[in-house]
């Protein structure tokens, strides 16, 4: 596998089946693909990307305020080294923040959503980060609508599946390598859990694929655009036609160890009643169906959530 030869798809063609052809062709090699014209407001970007580093230059004493362990670092703030990678030692070397789907009042989910957490002294935090999200919601949509094609689908065929999802924009930040950290990592291997991931480009590297051959190949997509990803969800619901691919995130080297990293993915996901059964134009004799009973996707979450040491069993 040679990333060089990712392509970076373009959304701005109003040739649906040629952009469902070369996204799908992307996810079913690498896992992964990388676009650009993808629509996400460049204001907004930036200034998520001014607050998120504000955010999280405050007093560690200052960000526990936000931190709830009782929901499982699912809304607001996760301290540094919380997290762990399925089947690791050393927990990573980040911390960040969630910010969630609001429900409008009344919806019939509204008492299953959890409530979003906004930091009170960083100003126009909820002002930039709601319609951020938005964004990411809709393009996220508009991803899944060429991948239904791919496969075989109508184009809407996720619209009812994900619209009152528990999709989450993570918010990442990654401090300079200090003290002792032998053994540790920013991002330890893994694969993420829901359907699909987008995430913006970070000004420093580090992000990598696990290739066949057991070796890491360096990725990110081009400025401005996004680097998408198959998550464990997706590679469930097809049969692993589409792969989720690990990925980590290696610490610098010299003095970019010196340098923070912030990124900002959005993690898609089902609605939390919809119950993942593999498709049937997945399954063959030569594919024969991996999961023969099907999950809610709300029971599929907290089961890798305990396995990553957000949720305790």
């Amino acid at each position: 596998m040679d990333m060089s030869q990712m392509p970076d798809i373009s959304l701005a063609s109003s040739d649906t089946q040629a952009i469902s052809q070369a996204l799908g062709d992307s996810f079913r090699t690498y896992g992964f693909a990388k676009v650009v014209d993808h629509g996400i407001n460049p204001h907004l970007a930036k200034e998520a990307w001014r607050l998120s580093k504000e955010l999280f230059a405050r007093s560690t004493e200052e960000k526990l305020r936000w931190y709830d362990k009782e929901i499982a670092g699912q809304r607001g703030y996760t301290p540094f080294k919380t997290e762990i990678a399925k089947g690791a030692d050393h927990h990573d070397l980040k911390e960040f923040w969630h910010v969630g789907r609001t429900l409008p009042a009344g919806h019939p989910l509204e008492s299953e959503m959890l409530k979003n957490i906004w930091p009170d002294t960083v100003d126009g935090f909820r002002d930039v980060f709601e319609p951020l999200y938005a964004e990411f919601d809709r393009v996220g949509a508009k991803i899944l609508s060429y991948l239904a094609i791919y496969l075989g689908l109508d184009a809407e065929w996720f619209a009812d599946k994900i619209n009152v999802g528990n999709s989450i924009l993570r918010l990442l930040h990654y401090p300079p390598i200090e003290g002792d950290t032998e053994g540790c990592i920013r991002a330890g291997a893994h694969e993420d859990i829901n359907l699909i991931t987008l995430l913006l480009g970070a000004e420093e590297s580090g992000l990598q694929i696990l290739r066949p051959d057991g070796t890491w190949m360096d990725v990110s997509p081009p400025e401005g655009g996004l680097s998408l990803n198959v998550g464990d969800m997706l590679q469930r619901l097809c049969n692993h036609y589409l792969p989720s691919t690990t990925h980590r995130v290696r610490n610098p080297m010299g003095e970019r160890s010196k340098f923070s990293r912030y990124s900002m993915p959005f993690f898609l996901h089902l609605n939390s009643d919809y119950p993942i059964a593999t498709l049937p134009q997945c399954i063959s004799d030569e594919n024969p169906n991996r999961y023969p009973e099907p999950i809610l996707a709300d029971d599929y979450l907290r089961e890798r959530l305990i396995e990553i040491g957000l949720l305790k069993a």
